[in-house]
């Protein structure tokens, strides 16, 4: 799953066993579809935990693709409080 401000793609993939989560994202599509996508970057995980692109994928894992956040949590919570004053 890559999830956009405004979407998120998701998609189901049979995989081989022995398959990891890198192996997975590409042959899901979404690298296509998507092509800021650079997961020598970008964090891949597991139902929002963060994993290795080298792991193995299970089934029924809902595997993520995660973006970079746009601001700081810690700067986004400066921020509104600063308008709040």
């Amino acid at each position: 799953m890559y999830a956009l401000p405004a979407e998120q793609d998701a998609v189901s993939v049979e995989l081989a066993p022995g398959s990891t989560l890198r192996d997975a994202v590409q042959a899901s599509g979404l690298i296509a579809r998507h092509p800021e996508i650079d997961l020598d970057r970008q964090k891949i995980g597991v139902y929002g935990k963060v994993k290795a692109a080298d792991a193995p994928a299970a089934q029924g894992d809902r595997i993520e693709i995660y973006r970079a956040l746009p601001v700081e949590p810690k700067e986004a919570r400066r921020r509104r409080a600063a308008r709040k004053s």
